[in-house]
């Protein structure tokens, strides 16, 4: 009965997950990949992604769409050859470069949620936080701390604050939690504790296109 309840109270639509294109190492980044996936089925969340078809992007669009919920992918036309291998699940959209694939994440997006990966997903977690800093968004950002994976980002974000660079206010941004459950329950309780600075803002790529990303 009390998941029945979560399920029904959920305030997102679809939720935006950074993940790497590689497996990693441990079966536990895998393994988290897929829990997470059947989470946003069990509350009826829809997926948005990078498009991928491998790593832990493959495993957890796999599950989302196995599970019976609609998965976005929106991947630059540049990386199908290589984030993509075999068949696509769910709705692929191409675009022309990075800028328009953060962009449209964010405006198909009600929140977001990083799992363990490299170089991209660290810079796609710290743009959206950064976009809610300056009050561009009031969407939740979720860490999924697998086995302790981003202790040091969560260490070197602490030690911003205490030296300044940092609001503790903007500290709140960044939700995190070991487990997908405790994760996005966390989520579905946050509230914004930064005032809204910018009202309406548009992401401009190269070709002009625009993209709302505030809600």
């Amino acid at each position: 009965m009390e998941r029945e309840m979560e399920m029904k109270q959920s305030k997102f639509k679809r939720i935006c997950v950074f993940c790497g294109s590689s497996p990693g190492k441990k079966s536990s980044y895998r393994e988290a990949a897929i829990e997470l996936g059947r989470e946003l089925v069990s509350r009826n969340i829809d997926l948005v992604y990078g498009g991928g078809s491998i790593g832990l992007m493959g495993l957890i669009s796999q599950a989302v769409f196995d599970g019976g919920r609609h998965v976005i992918g929106v991947i630059p036309k540049t990386l199908m050859p290589r984030e993509i291998t075999g068949e696509t699940v769910g709705e692929v959209k191409a675009v022309s470069d990075m800028h328009q694939r953060k962009a449209e994440m964010a405006r198909q997006s009600d929140a977001f949620i990083a799992l363990p990966g490299g170089y991209g997903t660290l810079e796609e977690l710290l743009e959206v936080i950064t976009w809610a800093q300056l009050g561009i968004h009031d969407k939740p950002v979720g860490l999924l701390n697998v086995d302790g994976y981003y202790n040091s980002l969560l260490s070197f974000i602490d030690k911003a604050v205490e030296e300044g660079f940092v609001s503790p206010n903007a500290r709140h941004i960044l939700v995190s939690a070991p487990t997908a459950r405790d994760l996005v329950k966390s989520m579905e309780e946050y509230e914004p504790q930064h005032e809204r600075v910018a009202s309406k803002v548009c992401w401009e790529t190269e070709e002009s296109a625009k993209y709302e990303i505030s809600r």
